[in-house]
C-alpha cells in the first residue's frame, strides 16, 4: 500500500515483531503491476515458517522500503502466498515492522473515507472507505499467533494488504466511474509501453 505518513500511529504495534539484526544485502523484488495475474487471485496459506520464510519478509520490507510504501504483500512480487508486510512509518522505526502470515480481520468498528494508493497501481488514487479500526488475528514469521489492532493508517494498512491477500484491490471499492476511468488510462500507457 502507497499512502501518506500521518503522525505516530503506529505506538499499538511497538514490539509485535522484533527487529532482526542488519545482515547480507537484501534482494529487492519488482513490484507486479496491475494486470497481472497473480493480483487477483487468493493467497495459498503459509504453512511452513523457516529461515526461508522469515528472509523472505526481510526482503519484502527492503523491497517496501525502497518503492516508498507501508504495506507490501506476497502477491505484489508475485508470489501467491497468504504474507504481508507492513510498516507505516516507512522504515523510521523499526518496532513497527509488522509480518502478517495469515491474517484476518477479527474485528472493525467506524468507517472512515480516505484517499488510497497501491504500489500494485502507481499513479493513481482513489477514495476508500475502510473501518477506523481494526483487530486482526495472525502469524510472526515465525509462526507466533498474536492479535493485533490498528486505527486510522494503520487499519487501512491491514485491511488493504489483507484485500490483496484475497485478490482484491482497491480499485473494486471505488465507484464504476472512477475504477473505468483509471482502467481506460492503464490502457493506455499500456499500449504505449509505458505500463
Amino acid at each position: 500500500m502507497r499512502d501518506k505518513l500521518t503522525s505516530s500511529e503506529i505506538a499499538n504495534a511497538a514490539g509485535t515483531e522484533t527487529p532482526q539484526a542488519p545482515s547480507a544485502a537484501r534482494k529487492i523484488y519488482p513490484i507486479v503491476k496491475y494486470g497481472d495475474a497473480v493480483l487477483e487471485k487468493p493467497g495459498a496459506p503459509i504453512k511452513i515458517f523457516d529461515a526461508e520464510l522469515e528472509q523472505l519478509t526481510e526482503d519484502m520490507f527492503a523491497s517496501m522500503y525502497a518503492a516508498q510504501g507501508v504495506g507490501l504483500s506476497a502477491p505484489q512480487i508475485g508470489l501467491s502466498l497468504r504474507i504481508a508486510v507492513v510498516d507505516v512509518t516507512g522504515g523510521k522505526n523499526p518496532e513497527a515492522r509488522i509480518v502478517l502470515a495469515n491474517p484476518e480481520v477479527v474485528h472493525a468498528e467506524g468507517e472512515v473515507r480516505e484517499e488510497e494508493g497501491c504500489l500494485s497501481i502507481p499513479g493513481f488514487r482513489g477514495y476508500v472507505l475502510r473501518p477506523q479500526f481494526v483487530t486482526i488475528k495472525a502469524q510472526n514469521a515465525k509462526g507466533e499467533t498474536f492479535e493485533i489492532r490498528g486505527e486510522n493508517l494503520l487499519a487501512r494498512a491491514f485491511c488493504h494488504e489483507i484485500d490483496h491477500l484475497n485478490g482484491i484491490l482497491f480499485l473494486q471499492h471505488l465507484s464504476m466511474l472512477k475504477r473505468d476511468l483509471i482502467k481506460r488510462k492503464i490502457k493506455k500507457l499500456r499500449k504505449q509501453g509505458e505500463w
